[in-house]
């Protein structure tokens, strides 16, 4: 009876287990540590002409779609980055749950001496889906949650992590606006500051 019991309470804890870890990317601090790291060219933009670049092509670009590159990403596009899911409450920068153990990666990865002293974009990102000013604010809230996290939460010095939204001016996959690809964080390497 009570290897049974056993067996049953094992396979309930396991299909706990794999029901919370398929609802996140797999990756590792490996994975990440790799994408970052390595030389990086100087580049000089700013966290503030990045956000500020994002509200001008809303403006000068009203509608509802972006007519694609902005124009500090260019300067952006050689760096060291890395792309993941994180999972908010909808229309929130409430971070799902399921999402803190990513971002525990993240800050593993961070903490270790290959990346350390370096500083980071926390970009986010949204679809196409809903207003792109009201994107472009989510993203903002965003990026800032997911900074905040790993700073409160996981240590990772604040001077070194410059939170950005881009909402959906700059979509991963522009022949799908409304696509859950478009729908990310980025972390970019601009190097030692």
């Amino acid at each position: 009876m009570k290897k049974f019991l056993f067996a049953g309470l094992s396979a309930a804890v396991l299909a706990v287990c794999v029901s919370g870890a398929s609802a996140q990317t797999q990756l590792n601090r490996n994975e990440i540590i790799n994408s970052l790291q390595g030389a990086q060219q100087k580049v000089d933009v700013s966290a503030d002409e990045l956000q500020k670049a994002a509200f001008e092509n809303i403006q000068k670009y009203p509608g509802a779609n972006s007519p694609g590159n902005l124009p500090l990403w260019d300067k952006l596009a050689s760096l060291r980055q890395f792309n993941v899911e994180i999972t908010f409450d909808i229309n929130s920068a409430r971070i799902r749950p399921e999402s803190y153990e990513t971002i525990g990666l993240i800050a593993d990865a961070l903490h270790t001496p290959y990346l350390q002293g370096q500083t980071f974009f926390v970009v986010g990102h949204t679809s196409a889906d809903g207003p792109r000013d009201f994107n472009l604010e989510l993203s903002i809230k965003r990026a800032k949650s997911v900074r905040d996290a790993l700073v409160t939460t996981f240590r990772v010095p604040g001077e070194y992590l410059e939170a950005v939204g881009l909402g959906e001016e700059q979509l991963r996959d522009p022949s799908k606006p409304d696509a859950q690809i478009n729908r990310r964080v980025q972390l970019i390497n601009v190097g030692y500051r």
